[in-house]
């Protein structure tokens, strides 16, 4: 029986690491050049970030090798500032853009950075586990309306349903 109940831990935990069907995370990745801050443009409606309006990700290196993520982002209603720390750590080989990411204890989930800007990392199409999670990210908080369609283009053409997309105010 407690060898079924770890099988089943084993199974959820690696679960969230996956990557969508179809979904391929980018390769020739390179961290020091995605460290820093990045504004949450666009994104799949989703309970953690919820009501949440001029967000943003700062990535920093940690001690351990691993990288620092502080997200950060405003309550529409209250208009207080929310911040949230997490670390993240490469799910296999560091020039592939498939992390693991946590917010919670041992609870990770998975980061797919799926299409970057490989001349000057100044944008970011993310993905989660499932189609479930997606996030335009970007060095400025607003993007031409010319990526903007090539994110749209790509996350529909991916599976992504894009009826709940929320376009982040700054």
């Amino acid at each position: 029986m407690v060898r079924y109940l770890f099988a089943l831990v084993f199974l959820l935990l690696t679960s969230c690491l996956s990557v969508p069907e179809g979904v391929t995370p980018v390769s020739n990745f390179e961290l020091d050049r995605y460290l820093g801050r990045w504004y949450e443009v666009a994104r799949l409606d989703h309970s953690f970030e919820r009501d949440l309006e001029a967000v943003s990700a700062e990535y920093a290196l940690r001690d351990d090798g691993g990288i620092k993520v502080i997200n950060s982002g405003r309550n529409i209603d209250s208009g207080q500032m929310q911040q949230a720390e997490g670390r993240a750590y490469f799910v296999d080989d560091p020039s592939i853009g498939h992390l693991k990411v946590s917010f919670f204890g041992p609870f990770y989930g998975s980061y797919v950075i799926f299409e970057l800007d490989q001349q000057g990392y100044q944008y970011a199409f993310v993905a989660g586990n499932t189609t479930d999670y997606l996030w335009l990210l970007s060095r400025s908080p607003k993007v031409s309306e010319e990526l903007l369609k090539k994110f749209n283009s790509r996350a529909v053409e991916l599976g992504f349903d894009l009826q709940e997309l929320i376009m982040v105010s700054h």
